[in-house]
């Protein structure tokens, strides 16, 4: 949270818990052919929400949802902007993802320009029957005419603030509202 002063905890544990749940009983039953269904997160924090969402799929009905990731810095609009030496992940999608329906994977949805930038690099890997979006947080102040079809929560914002999101490698232990200091 360098430069970033928390104005509010918005999500603790429990909540970003339950908010996966809720994500992953939807997810079920909007998608009855779940041998289809895949999850592409958004690197870094949308790959710890997607193998969690995937998880829990696999607790409650004992399907096995592949995951992979995705990182979209050389599809960004504004890579000039990033840093002068960007961090590239890479993807790592080890499933055909042509005829299937992808559920890409965020953590805050904000302008909606991450998301044109993955769904780009998707169509760059072939060509899925469906694309859906599922978001932890939908924080408004769309650029893009994009929506969420799966959303944890949805938390207001002024254009000034930020949502920032506590992850480790396994699991988001809570989610903020910061400002810049």
């Amino acid at each position: 949270m360098r430069n970033l002063q928390e104005k509010a905890e918005i999500m603790d544990e429990f909540a970003v818990s339950r908010a996966i749940n809720r994500i992953a009983y939807e997810i079920l039953e909007r998608n009855k052919e779940m041998q289809n269904v895949a999850f592409v997160g958004i690197q870094t924090t949308g790959v710890v929400i997607a193998k969690n969402i995937a998880r829990k799929i696999k607790e409650m009905e004992g399907i096995s949802v592949p995951v992979g990731s995705m990182d979209i810095t050389f599809y960004r609009d504004d890579l000039t902007l990033l840093a002068e030496h960007p961090v590239i992940n890479g993807n790592d999608i080890a499933f055909t993802i042509h005829g299937k329906n992808i559920v890409l994977v965020d953590d805050v949805l904000f302008s909606g320009r991450t998301i044109r930038a993955a769904i780009e690099s998707l169509f760059d890997m072939g060509r899925p029957d469906k694309i859906e979006l599922a978001v932890l947080v939908d924080r408004g102040h769309r650029e893009l005419p994009i929506r969420a079809d799966y959303v944890g929560k949805n938390v207001p914002t002024a254009k000034n603030e930020y949502i920032y999101v506590d992850a480790n490698e396994n699991n988001i232990r809570r989610v903020s509202v910061c400002a810049k200091v």
